[in-house]
């Protein structure tokens, strides 16, 4: 279609002998001999017509908006919401196994619990008759452990594997987003605007029913694009959730390993005791490792949230508030939500298209919604992690005292480090609990739909569930 474009000619029909083309040069010998070599035929019957308007007929043969590239055909935008799509299901797959690493490190602790109990009551008692019960706990623990340890190492191997959240920044519909299919998985990029295409959308009320479905697809798009964005961002949190909870892990290893070592007496035990803090500290670096990036995408993700809360819906572009119209814009007709005539929210193909994309609107709501409560789960996880840390040094100082300067610093390093995290973590679960409670879909009651097709869907009975009633 883009060489039509260049040679100024389409085919309208085709015949073993003779084709009927549209032309703007006609008489022209080299188009003529371009028609025949190209369409392998002798006899051509010739349309006339100006470059504009034969531009524009290729265009809408390619499903196009005047001026706008191959990439906003509706098949094309269809093409890339479904790569889009798959990514999301991909990162769902990717916050399935870090929910199932964190299980398995809670597992993991479970059986750390088991050993440590097992060893401080051998080291205490020695051999008796509480040695059996203590072989048994010991070994429940290390089931335990190497139980939730093959939970885990899936998961990590799935954290490193995480790709970066990359999205571009919607114009309104005067630009596309494209997708280049080299490789294995598609790249995303953003084309250029196009020359008044803001101009043509705000004149909504004067485009055809296709050219206004053209517009949706690409905001549909646009939409799918921010939900895969969330989406990543949502995932990089749970890799930070992951890793603070391998934090904790770490910090219960070290804990254990500096109460053994400051409470008995040196020995052989002593390397069992050193090789927990030895443990306890590769635990708590990587987890702090997998932090960082969950942290940055946290910071990312509410200011996507902010920015998305502050554009422009959709029925804003359909249906535009007088106030907010310019004085030649005001002067179009602005038509009614619904005709006397029509059904509620049914206007033939164009408005399912529109109801599709407000579907879509609503959709990322939920999504933004989602993303402020992983925001705020992760800030609850950081506040678990630093209050795990000022426990384990509070109990220290506590308990030992502060007969020595160095161990006493040592407590009251790790209690600090707990309290900045409490507070860390303070700063990001208020605010997304603000934001959460001025959402209704945490509150509304929850309604099952009963189908009886031998009725519209409108008229099926519903099975309403209200939280009183639980």
């Amino acid at each position: 279609m883009e060489q039509l474009k260049r040679a100024l000619w389409l085919p309208l029909s085709i015949s073993k002998e003779k084709a009927e083309v549209i032309a703007c040069y006609p008489g022209d010998p080299g188009v003529v001999e371009d028609i025949r070599s190209t369409l392998g035929v002798d006899d051509v019957a010739f349309k006339g017509a100006l470059p504009s308007d034969l531009i524009r007929i290729i265009e809408h043969n390619q499903d196009l908006n005047p001026g706008f590239p191959p990439a906003a055909g509706r098949t094309p935008l269809a093409k890339v919401r479904t790569f889009l799509a798959n990514a999301r299901s991909q990162y769902a797959c990717y916050r399935t196994s870090l929910a199932k690493g964190r299980t398995g490190l809670a597992f993991l602790r479970t059986g750390i619990a088991f050993v440590t109990t097992a060893l401080l009551l051998f080291r205490v008692f020695g051999m008796g008759y509480l040695t059996i019960p203590e072989a048994l706990l010991f070994a429940a623990g290390i089931v335990m452990a190497i139980d939730g340890l093959r939970w885990y190492l899936p998961a990590r191997a799935t954290g490193k594997s995480l790709p970066d959240c990359i999205s571009s920044e919607p114009t309104n519909g005067t630009s596309v987003l494209a997708a280049n299919f080299k490789g294995e998985s598609p790249e995303f990029h953003r084309t250029a605007e196009v020359p008044n295409a803001d101009t043509l959308r705000q004149g909504w009320n004067r485009l055809s029913p296709v050219m206004r479905r053209r517009f949706l697809a690409s905001d549909r798009t646009d939409l799918a694009e921010e939900r895969t964005a969330l989406a990543c961002y949502r995932t990089l949190m749970a890799r930070a959730r992951t890793g603070l909870s391998f934090t904790r892990t770490g910090i219960a290893f070290i804990g254990l390993g500096v109460a053994l070592i400051r409470q008995l007496p040196a020995g052989p035990w002593s390397i069992v005791d050193a090789l927990f803090i030895l443990a306890g500290a590769a635990m708590v670096a990587e987890g702090f490792f997998w932090y960082v990036p969950g942290r940055s995408a946290g910071a990312k993700s509410s200011l996507s949230v902010k920015r998305s809360e502050e554009k422009p819906r959709i029925w804003d572009f359909v249906f535009p508030p007088a106030f907010a119209l310019s004085a030649v814009t005001q002067r179009q007709q602005v038509l009614p939500l619904v005709k006397g005539f029509s059904e509620p929210g049914i206007w033939a193909t164009t408005g399912l298209a529109l109801e599709r994309t407000l579907l879509a609107e609503r959709r990322n709501v939920m999504a933004r919604l989602r993303t402020i409560m992983a925001r705020s789960r992760t800030g609850m996880a950081i506040i678990r992690t630093g209050m795990s840390i000022s426990a384990v040094g509070l109990g220290l100082l506590v308990y030992f005292g502060a007969a020595s300067m160095l161990w006493t610093l040592f407590d009251l390093a790790l209690l600090g480090t707990g309290l900045l995290l409490i507070a860390d973590g303070a700063y990001w679960y208020l605010p997304a609990e603000r934001a959460r409670q001025q959402l209704p879909y945490c509150y509304g009651e929850m309604e099952i739909a009963i189908p009886d097709y031998g009725v519209p869907a409108r008229s099926w009975g519903k099975a309403v569930f209200n939280h009183d009633d639980l």
